[in-house]
């Protein structure tokens, strides 16, 4: 059904492919910059992931005006009020952030400070508050496939002073140009792979379900769950299938499109809480949770996560199956596929195996019911709800 109303917006200019990473200096130039600062982590360093992109960006008069590869996986205000300064003492013009989540969205921080021209991002503290202020040239190259950072209009930064992780929404984050290179991610283990993969297919499902759907987030999130369907095993199977790698970070990038605009459910609400109560890692909360949410949705949703089964499937099977059971045979097909991620690289299914214990189950609940996500959730949840879910994906 349309929405009487809905907004939609994907900026970002994507290059995709062979040879993606050399067209960086092309675009940069476009983009009248010439002296960008380069942000990465100390594995990407380490591995000489960065030192591809570093020598991609340089030459054609583009020379880097500052290397910043110390961002942590759990980046704070404190790192993103350092770059910031770091920057501008190096007279840089420009961001490329190449990294997973943290990095992409400790990027988004510095590019907030100095659009916005102020010197702590505490004092930006909001939800779309921020005006365009002056542009900052920004390039993203991920090197994961799974937290759709490079496209989305969202970035999570640690408050250094208490630990709180805090939630910056504003149309003018997105990157201007987003770098998807399948040398990026040839060498992410299978494990992490897996993971993030199904934390892809999480961002579509709920993308094309919750109450904030509409036609361009369900565009982009089937587009999203069909590749997932396609390349994530096979990329889990051979970390150097270039096809593969590069199918799963178009599927990252559209799903992360796709939430972006129309926003997530109750799996990241409980997820997010299980992360800040328990500590288990987002995409292996995404994993153990999906198919539980999706049952305690289905009657609400059969019949959208029906319609689902013909992009994670296959038409055969979809038109093979009774209208009325298709939905319960989309939450099969998630299990199907967590199960064979399990057996190939131990891929988590319940939070005993994520060491979570049952005494923490209240404070999860507490904290999921006031995650933001719960919001746009189709079917309301309770305390009771989430409890019950929980001992579900216990055992």
């Amino acid at each position: 059904m349309l929405p009487k109303y809905y907004e939609f917006q994907h900026s970002t200019k994507l290059l995709s492919g062979k040879d993606a990473l050399e067209n960086i200096p092309a675009e940069l130039h476009m983009l009248e910059a010439s002296h960008p600062m380069v942000l990465s982590d100390h594995v990407l360093h380490e591995i000489g992931t960065l030192s591809k992109v570093c020598d991609a960006v340089q030459g054609d008069g583009i020379q880097i005006g500052a290397l910043f590869h110390e961002i942590p996986a759990d980046s704070s205000s404190d790192v993103v009020n350092e770059i910031a300064g770091t920057y501008r003492s190096s007279g840089c013009d420009s961001l490329v952030a190449v990294g997973g989540g943290s990095v992409l969205d400790t990027a988004k921080g510095v590019r907030m400070l100095l659009s916005q021209e102020v010197h702590d991002i505490m004092e930006l503290l909001g939800c779309e508050i921020l005006t365009r202020g002056r542009h900052i040239p920004f390039v993203a190259v991920p090197t994961t496939s799974g937290t759709g950072s490079e496209s989305t209009l969202v970035a999570v930064i640690r408050n250094a002073s208490n630990g709180m992780k805090m939630e910056f929404i504003s149309y003018y984050l997105q990157p201007d140009v987003t770098v998807l290179d399948s040398r990026m991610t040839l060498t992410l283990p299978p494990r992490m792979t897996a993971a993030t993969g199904i934390d892809t297919l999480c961002h579509a499902i709920e993308a094309c379900t919750c109450l904030q759907k509409n036609p361009l987030s369900h565009a982009y999130g089937t587009a999203a769950i069909r590749m997932v369907g396609e390349y994530l095993e096979r990329a889990v199977e051979n970390g150097k299938d270039k096809e593969a790698r590069l199918g799963m970070a178009n599927a990252s990038t559209m799903a992360g499109a796709a939430f972006s605009n129309s926003m997530v459910g109750m799996v990241h609400a409980i997820g997010h809480a299980l992360g800040g109560v328990c500590h288990v890692p987002h995409a292996d909360a995404m994993t153990i949770l999906l198919p539980h949410c999706m049952e305690y949705n289905m009657e609400l949703l059969s019949e959208d996560y029906g319609e689902l089964l013909l992009f994670l499937g296959d038409p055969e099977e979809y038109a093979a199956t009774p209208k009325d059971e298709r939905g319960p045979a989309m939450v099969r097909k998630v299990r199907e596929l967590t199960g064979r991620l399990h057996g190939r690289c131990g891929l988590p299914l319940s939070l005993r195996d994520a060491k979570v214990e049952r005494e923490s189950f209240e404070a999860v609940a507490k904290a999921a019911l006031s995650d933001g996500a719960m919001i746009v959730n189709p079917k309301q949840v309770g305390r009771e709800d989430v409890l019950m879910v929980l001992e579900k994906a216990y055992e």
